[in-house]
């Protein structure tokens, strides 16, 4: 059953075109998200997380178990270090989203953490008129979250901005680990470091619950979110080009709101939609600019570097959500 599980995804990623599985990527983690603001009531969203990233661990070693032990047998001991940074940045990028989508939306809490990647990457163009696209999403997100309303969630807002720190941070290490260990060792390990950093935030809370349906619940979201929409956009990662890669990802929010209308009744008024517009055309700006020809020379080859991860695709603004490798 394992055996045949790794050869169906890797006839997916060979066969599959790479825009759709992002798109099936962005889908699947935020129906995964809007699954979790459920169970929040019974067991928290720190409780609820941990049992996500721990079943995603147990079933990522079931799968990958043989690979990973070959993987770091044979890595340096800096990029197994790299890794255990990256599995703790990851943790706390989706501890950080539970706590925000537990107070304000689905999309207002994806459009915030958007922030994070999309500073990133017009920092990496290193072009002062650029900053318009950050101003430009900085608004979006006040339309989102009306702060002159007076009973806008500014902890939420908060926790969606600590989590936007976290998802630039996963960024810069994510591609490195992938390149090194491998995709599938080196989400397994990053994984299980996710889950037992998140332990002694969640455990108590599930212990507190003693709900098995929470339990049981869980199970099923953690292949939703995080493990397929991991796995997914990793693979896509690895087959798009910068501008394809960010021009899809720039429109991951509006998913989130789509999705938080849909299955959690989250339905916007209208100045959040324009809000939701104007993070979604500032994602576009900061590609347009990213991918723009540029001058030849050692500081454009510096400067496109920065803007790539390092060279490898899709490293324009992009949400979370979390390619860990």
């Amino acid at each position: 059953m394992i055996l045949s599980f790794r050869l169906s995804l890797r006839r997916a990623r060979d066969r599959v075109p790479a825009p759709l599985l992002l798109v099936a990527s962005m889908l699947l983690l935020h129906t995964g998200s809007a699954v979790a603001v459920h169970l929040f009531d019974t067991a928290g969203p720190a409780g609820v997380t941990w049992l996500r990233l721990s079943w995603a661990a147990l079933l990522l070693l079931a799968v990958g178990g043989r690979s990973l032990g070959r993987a770091v047998r044979t890595a340096a001991w800096r990029d197994i270090a790299a890794t255990a940074v990256l599995g703790t940045v990851s943790a706390g990028m989706m501890v950080l989203f539970a706590l925000a989508t537990d107070r304000v939306p689905l999309g207002t809490a994806a459009a915030v953490e958007f922030l994070g990647p999309l500073t990133v990457a017009v920092l990496a163009l290193r072009r002062r008129r650029e900053a318009l696209w950050i101003l430009l999403a900085a608004g979006g997100v006040l339309l989102l979250t009306r702060p002159w309303r007076g009973d806008a969630d500014l902890t939420g807002v908060a926790f969606g901005l600590a989590g936007a720190a976290c998802v630039a941070l996963y960024i810069v290490l994510s591609q490195r680990v992938g390149s090194r260990l491998g995709v599938l060792p080196g989400l397994t390990l990053a994984m299980t470091v996710s889950a037992l950093v998140t332990a002694p935030l969640g455990l108590p809370d599930v212990i507190a619950a003693a709900d098995p349906r929470v339990v049981a619940v869980t199970l099923g979201t953690a292949l939703i979110h995080p493990l397929l929409p991991l796995l997914l956009e990793m693979a896509a990662l690895q087959r798009m080009s910068r501008g394809a890669f960010s021009v899809l990802g720039s429109v991951d929010p509006a998913i989130g709101l789509l999705v938080g209308v849909l299955l959690i009744g989250q339905v916007p008024v209208p100045v959040q939609v324009a809000g939701m517009a104007l993070v979604v055309v500032a994602g576009l700006g900061a590609t347009r600019a990213d991918t723009a020809p540029r001058r030849s020379g050692p500081g454009a080859a510096e400067s496109g570097a920065a803007g790539s991860r390092g060279g490898e695709p899709g490293g324009a603004a992009r949400r979370r959500t979390p390619t860990p490798v």
